[in-house]
């Protein structure tokens, strides 16, 4: 069986790693390990640190090394290799792109045919606004904004085009349009009731990181 490490920036990206991507790379024959990062600014996540972790587990004999973590927030040209060249990139995808070429560069040279860099656009929460579906399974017109939740969704060409503004990113939307939401309680179950296949559907970037992750060998 393969293993695939993927590191992650908090508890609500570790739930959905465990609940949902696990029990759906067993089918190729693929172990999953989720551990969170350990040194990160306050939800700030900064380069050398993290790649000091990313290469310790790359140094398991055959691990494979993957990442999820947010663009949102990462804003000093420090942080990531390539950060400054990468802001005169318009099309976000391309400028994502970049980004994972500039960080496989910066791996070690032997490491790197088992180093998947992944940065989510424009944050994880964003894939919860794949489908309108579980948020009328789960709640009520009393707790959930259902117009201002469908409207968030018909504005953006897809859920990972949400932006990531300090009052307008997916995470603080969701805080907005439910009452008492629970970042990592709610997270957890938008997601597993979403199913990965919708997700896919609906997020490019986040589906082309599924389909090179399925293919390690």
């Amino acid at each position: 069986m393969k293993r695939l490490i993927i590191v992650c920036e908090g508890p609500t990206e570790q739930e959905f790693c465990k609940d949902v991507l696990q029990p759906y790379f067993q089918q190729y024959d693929i172990s999953v390990v989720c551990p969170l990062i350990k040194k990160s600014g306050g939800g700030i996540i900064t380069w050398e640190p993290l790649k000091r972790q990313l290469r310790n587990h790359l140094f398991e004999e055959g691990a494979y090394v993957t990442m999820l973590v947010d663009y949102y927030r990462l804003k000093d040209p420090d942080k990531i290799p390539g950060w400054s060249e990468s802001l005169s990139i318009q099309n976000k995808q391309k400028r994502m792109h970049f980004l994972f070429d500039q960080m496989k560069l910066d791996m070690d040279e032997t490491l790197r045919d088992r180093f998947i860099p992944y940065i989510q656009l424009h944050e994880f929460e964003g894939l919860l606004f794949s489908d309108l579906s579980p948020y009328q399974e789960y709640f009520g017109s009393s707790i959930c904004d259902f117009k201002k939740l469908e409207a968030v969704i018909t504005s953006h060409p897809n859920p990972e085009m949400i932006n990531e503004g300090p009052n307008t990113a997916p995470s603080k939307r969701l805080m907005d349009i439910i009452s008492g939401y629970d970042k990592v309680l709610y997270g957890g179950v938008l997601a597993m009731s979403l199913g990965l296949q919708k997700i896919r559907e609906h997020c490019p970037m986040f589906n082309e990181w599924i389909s090179t992750l399925q293919k390690i060998s």
